[in-house]
């Protein structure tokens, strides 16, 4: 989206802007998301938002619409979120992206959720038991508990 269109939308009445930002959310997906519907009453969240995910989703210039989807199934797939997983199979679906692409997707993100479970809890368990290992070290990770930059830990 242009920066002359997103500047007309911040002018429009809040109103105005939501009903032509879901419409044109429903034109792209076939649907409006769940949590696009439930900020319907808030447009100083929903306008921004929708912005601001067309930007990363749907403007995105660096990679293309079929491995933005297979990105999209594998994270909600990760999540388990089903509304957001049988959205985004529709879409790459309507892209063409032939079933054994989108399980591919799902087998990543499988193996990448099953991969954060385990190296989680043995951290856990190790530090319970007060063992350390080669990899643990004393840096706090917002995220998972894994070391931060630069203090060599790793999964």
């Amino acid at each position: 989206m242009d920066i002359e269109k997103i500047q007309r939308i911040m002018q429009q009445d809040p109103d105005e802007a939501v009903d032509e930002l879901l419409n044109a959310v429903e034109k792209y997906y076939g649907e409006v998301p769940y949590i696009l519907q439930y900020l319907r009453d808030t447009p100083e969240l929903l306008v921004p938002k929708i912005l601001y995910d067309s930007a990363i989703i749907r403007e995105f210039k660096r990679l293309d619409p079929k491995t933005v989807e297979l990105i999209s199934i594998g994270v909600s797939a990760a999540v388990r979120c089903d509304h957001c997983l049988r959205m985004h199979i529709k879409i790459a679906e309507k892209l063409g992206i032939p079933k054994e692409e989108i399980f591919d997707a799902i087998l990543i993100a499988g193996t990448l959720s099953n991969a954060t479970v385990l190296a989680y809890s043995t951290r856990v368990m190790d530090s319970v038991d007060g063992v350390k290992r080669e990899h643990d070290c004393d840096c706090d990770c917002d995220v998972c508990d894994v070391g931060g930059e630069g203090c060599g830990g790793g999964v």
